[in-house]
């Protein structure tokens, strides 16, 4: 194993998940594990594979989660230290790990869980798109019936990932006739997103990424792709990456819709740590949406965050890894890639590329994915 000035001698890197449940064995229960090997490498340390979420770790043990931890008390069972130990964030309650928080309550709201910011709403305001966060059905028909007014409302289930759990509602009769559909078991623990619903979209990542003392931001934009199921899905993401943190991207050169998604993902970052005591994240992940309302007017974003490894990741330790071997550059560009496969497909990854998971996932079929660095310079 090559030397890393992230190395922590007798140190051991484990993906931390849980080993128990339907995802168990799948291709992003895999992926995730193939990344954290990955990490194990950029830190010059042993990786020792996949844990269950009940075991003991210890101190002495890099973490890969594959979800975002929860509370103070997860920190001190698994010896975490700080944003150093670890690949992803700490919630200190649960919503704060999901899209509740990007909105406001509706005004005079019955209903917010325990924690609620409501400091948190009124800075992001201004970097997010028109909507609100509900927990009850009443406040769900009141807040979309409002933004009906503006045009179609898209209805995002808070916990829900990967684009599932969202349904676009474009008058008050599909409206009901979805509120009837999905009842309120799920509005109650975990909330719903109430939101304008913007057209010819494009989606954006804004990112920092700390492994060790290896630190690193990037904006890039996001692909979609079909399943074999004939479902849009998530495709993979091509990132500029540079050294040091968020604020550093406004140091670069970059197009105006760009820029405006940097802009809004740093107010977004730093309202979050502002307002949530005991949030933690060595990974930060903001997805930006740029498209055009109603009226035909030219709208950005921010839809969520994701502190956790994510469909990016693979991109993000590649351009680490990259920094690590490279002083002297201070860019790269770096691409992850999913790729649903036929059965007689003979494609495969390009010299050179990490390959993450190449085989036949049980529910999403045969698939490869993988990450590689495309380019990188000197500013």
């Amino acid at each position: 194993m090559t030397s890393s000035p992230n190395s922590r001698q007798g140190w051991r890197c484990v993906a931390y998940c849980d080993t128990s449940g339907e995802s168990a064995g799948g291709h992003d229960q895999l992926t995730k594990a193939s990344v954290a090997e990955s990490i194990a490498s950029l830190l010059g340390v042993d990786y020792e594979g996949t844990v269950a979420l009940s075991d003991d770790l210890g101190s002495t043990r890099y973490i890969v989660p594959s979800d975002t931890l929860l509370g103070s008390s997860e920190i001190i069972r698994l010896g975490i230290a700080g944003d150093e130990g670890f690949f992803g964030g700490v919630a200190p309650t649960p919503f704060v790990a999901t899209k509740a928080i990007t909105h406001r309550l509706v005004p005079r709201g019955s209903q917010a869980p325990h924690g609620w910011s409501s400091s948190f709403g009124d800075l992001v305001d201004a970097v997010v798109l028109q909507g609100f966060t509900v927990f009850t059905v009443e406040d769900a028909r009141r807040a979309a019936l409002d933004l009906l007014k503006g045009g179609q409302v898209r209805i995002k289930e808070a916990a829900a990932k990967g684009g599932s759990g969202q349904y676009v509602v474009r008058t008050g009769a599909e409206l009901e006739s979805l509120l009837r559909r999905l009842g309120d078991q799920v509005l109650q623990v975990d909330g719903w997103v109430v939101e304008q619903n913007l057209l010819d979209v494009t989606t954006k990542s804004i990112g920092q990424v700390r492994v060790g003392t290896s630190l690193a931001s990037y904006y890039g934009n996001q692909r979609t792709t079909h399943n074999h199921h004939g479902a849009e899905v998530y495709a993979g993401s091509d990132l500029r990456v540079v050294r040091g943190d968020l604020s550093c991207l406004l140091q670069t050169d970059m197009d105006v819709p760009t820029r405006r998604a940097v802009e809004q993902a740093l107010v977004y970052d730093r309202a979050a740590m502002q307002c949530f005591p005991g949030l933690l994240a060595s990974r930060r992940n903001y997805d930006v949406v740029q498209g055009l309302d109603a009226d035909g007017a030219w709208q950005s974003g921010v839809l969520e965050q994701s502190w956790r490894i994510g469909g990016a990741s693979g991109a993000e330790i590649a351009a680490l890894q990259a920094f690590a071997e490279r002083p002297d550059i201070t860019w790269v560009r770096a691409s992850t890639h999913e790729i649903y496969l036929g059965d007689d497909s003979l494609e495969c990854a390009p010299c050179g590329a990490t390959i993450h998971f190449n085989g036949t996932d049980p529910r999403a079929g045969r698939m490869l994915k993988y990450a590689q660095v495309d380019e990188h310079g000197h500013d």
